[in-house]
């Protein structure tokens, strides 16, 4: 697609040209050396101008996570390959410098901004004025919010992951009266609620009939036995159990409700973790702690550290979402946004002020059982990469 237009606009170049010389008047010899000196100086303030805009700006949240440099990664192969300039840029946690960045890449004549949101509400400022400036807005992975200033969405289905976390822990139960703990992303991130919202869906039913004991969250007790919440009380409870997406915070909150709790909490516990980088942390605060027989820690994105703890029996399982395949949406939708069309949606999320068009990817839960097959076999990792792989 990107072929075609680039041949068009030389056509028309090519074209501009040939009638340009045609009506133009011949100049005397000694007349055609100034103009062509004139010409020369010229040349490069245009050419200057040109390399100036950009066809996509993105911006992801921080180089601090692996999944964010993967990213970064595929988006600029992909992109290059394409013929597509691009500039990469990274918040590293800040909504002032995500602000920031948007408008370095306005102000370099961006056509198409990708945009992974720090604090998805803080973020509507910088959609704001990408739009303003006429720029396509694309919200990536995470839903920038209160504004309608977002023309797409692109997301992998973000109910499904809390639900198939869920549903691990469910299909690995036995019994009543099992402890259980929760956790969840950072509260200014949208995605943390819908991961919940997933996840609670699940488990509800298995808490209210007592299979299920929350051993971390008062809020969540005295919600349990409501099967649809509303984001206040989500709120609520995500307040008391939050990470945010943060090794050191998930540790040291898994360590303190350990010792909030009682040995009879413990014995064979099933924990709700966010994601693998929250699940590896808590998991080495519940592997040392004496009074835990046996655990079962969900987890997402399939990072290799991660797999390699899946297949060493020290995270129970992932939420796989390809991200080669949302970063190829992401890269889809942009390209048909450079070319005027409308990337088709699958969906929509509301953002508190518009129904925003969602570009959904599935997911794929991976155990032990599984992770040869699906992560190996299928070519997103190498077997080289990881020990103990049967």
């Amino acid at each position: 697609m990107k072929k075609n237009v680039w041949l068009k606009i030389g056509s028309l170049l090519v074209l501009s040209l040939v009638v340009l010389s045609a009506c133009a008047p011949v100049a005397p010899a000694e007349e055609a050396a100034p103009a062509e000196e004139e010409a020369m100086e010229e040349a490069p303030a245009e050419e200057e101008v040109m390399e100036e805009k950009l066809a996509v700006g993105i911006v992801l949240p921080t180089k601090d996570e692996p999944r964010w440099i993967q990213d970064e990664s595929r988006f600029r192969e992909a992109l290059d390959a394409a013929g597509y300039d691009v500039e990469i840029l990274f918040s590293q946690g800040d909504s002032a410098v995500e602000l920031t960045n948007v408008q370095s890449l306005i102000s370099k004549g961006v056509q198409v901004l990708i945009i992974c949101p720090q604090d998805g509400t803080a973020a509507a400022a910088a959609a704001d004025q990408a739009a303003a400036a006429g720029v396509s807005v694309v919200s990536y992975d995470r839903l920038i919010r209160e504004t309608d200033a977002v023309d797409y969405y692109v997301t992998f289905d973000s109910i499904a992951v809390g639900a198939q976390q869920a549903q691990y822990l469910v299909d690995n139960v036995t019994g009543t009266g099992n402890p259980l703990y929760l956790y969840a992303g950072a509260a200014s991130d949208n995605n943390a609620f819908i991961f919940f919202e997933g996840a609670w869906g699940v488990l509800q039913p298995k808490i209210a009939d007592g299979t299920f004991v929350i051993k971390n969250s008062s809020e969540a007790v005295a919600l349990q036995d409501k099967a649809e919440l509303t984001r206040e009380e989500q709120s609520q409870i995500i307040g008391q159990i939050t990470t945010n997406w943060d090794f050191d915070d998930a540790k040291s909150l898994a360590e303190a409700n350990l010792t909030a709790t009682t040995a009879a909490d413990k014995g064979e516990v099933f924990i709700l973790a966010p994601n693998d980088g929250t699940a590896r942390a808590i998991a080495d605060a519940f592997g040392v702690d004496p009074d835990v027989t046996n655990f079962y820690v969900t987890g997402q994105d399939a990072e290799k550290a991660s797999v390699q703890y899946i297949i060493d029996g020290k995270q129970s399982m992932t939420v796989w979402k390809d991200v080669r395949t949302l970063v190829s949406d992401a890269i889809a939708a942009a390209v048909t946004l450079l070319e005027g069309g409308e990337p088709e949606a699958s969906g929509s999320y509301n953002n508190g002020a518009a129904d925003i068009p969602a570009i959904q990817s599935a997911v794929v839960t991976v155990d032990k059982d599984n992770v040869k097959e699906t992560l190996i076999d299928g070519g997103y990792y190498e077997a080289s990469e990881f020990t103990g792989l049967e």
